[in-house]
């Protein structure tokens, strides 16, 4: 079987956890990293047995695929240079600092030919392939998603880093046009929003609430979905969960059971599939446009509560 030569663009901390999943895959071979900072690529590069390259161009020139881990406002240069190299392109989350941006690395995609998957990697968490099998018309959703400092991504708030993992997966959930957005949150140690909570509305009638926190002294990544017939409950990080349902004036609660794996070992698998096969991949540019634009929205109706533009 032809391996897919896969690369990294940004030899950060996502950067090297990216090199190290590449490096492990079967159908995958681990070409090159690149990073702004040739010391830092060559150290990545190094631990996981492969080379650093000098350039974004010799990076596309070796590397059918590449993942972009670079900080957010740089997305679209980076994202569209190895598009027009010939790389496809698995961008870490948020798409872009903009819609405009995002928009940019849409119509690049297309006009080239590549595959954009969008590094949403909580689609990949095996406990979402069960609520997908159990879920037909969701009315109330409820996410939690609480850590502590993390020391990096300081160049957005929690909206963009933390929250919109799970405004990715409600979107994708409902799928339903959104009616409104209600948001308010605090900055404590960054210039930023470091808490936040949303409550959006859609066409169809379901409300999502959502809460994030990158100062928690507790880590919690957990959605409840409730629909006309069950109520499921959902850990990511224990990838565990279960469902109530009626039966008569009895309520029942089962277990769902969960085939453990690691998301992001399944999120770059799924893309090096998508590249050998020249299919749409599982989280598309389009997709990753939506959750950033609810995600502005959140942040904008945020900073106008605390005062900003």
């Amino acid at each position: 079987m032809r391996k897919i030569q896969a690369g990294v663009a940004g030899a950060g901390a996502m950067g090297r956890n990216h090199a190290r999943v590449y490096s492990l895959l079967e159908q995958v071979e681990l070409a090159a990293v690149y990073d702004a900072d040739p010391a830092r690529a060559a150290a990545v590069a190094e631990e996981f047995g492969t080379r650093a390259v000098d350039s974004l161009e010799d990076l596309a020139a070796c590397c059918e695929a590449v993942s972009v881990a670079v900080p957010t406002v740089a997305h679209r240069e980076v994202g569209c240079k190895l598009m027009e190299n010939g790389a496809h392109v698995l961008m870490e989350k948020p798409i872009a600092p903009s819609v405009e941006d995002a928009q940019t690395l849409v119509e690049t995609a297309q006009r080239t030919g590549r595959v954009l998957q969008i590094g949403h990697i909580e689609r990949f968490n095996p406990v979402m392939r069960e609520l997908e099998k159990k879920l037909s018309r969701p009315r109330f959703i409820e996410a939690h998603r609480l850590s502590p400092f993390p020391n990096r991504s300081m160049d957005i708030g929690v909206v963009l880093d933390v929250m919109i993992h799970d405004l990715e997966i409600i979107l994708h959930l409902v799928r339903s046009p959104v009616v409104s957005v209600d948001a308010v949150g605090v900055s404590v140690l960054t210039g930023s929003e470091d808490i936040a909570n949303a409550r959006i509305r859609f066409e169809s009638g379901c409300v999502a609430n959502v809460t994030a926190s990158r100062i928690s002294p507790e880590r919690m990544r957990k959605l409840r979905v409730f629909q006309e017939d069950c109520y499921l409950s959902l850990d990511y990080m224990a990838q565990a969960g279960h469902i109530h349902w009626r039966e008569g004036m009895e309520i029942k609660r089962s277990e769902v059971e969960v085939e453990r794996d690691e998301p992001l070992r399944l999120e770059l698998a799924a893309f090096a599939n998508s590249v050998a096969a020249g299919a749409a991949p599982a989280v598309s540019g389009q997709q990753g446009t939506a959750a950033l634009a609810v995600a502005l929205e959140i942040t904008r109706l945020i900073r106008q509560g605390m005062g900003g533009e």
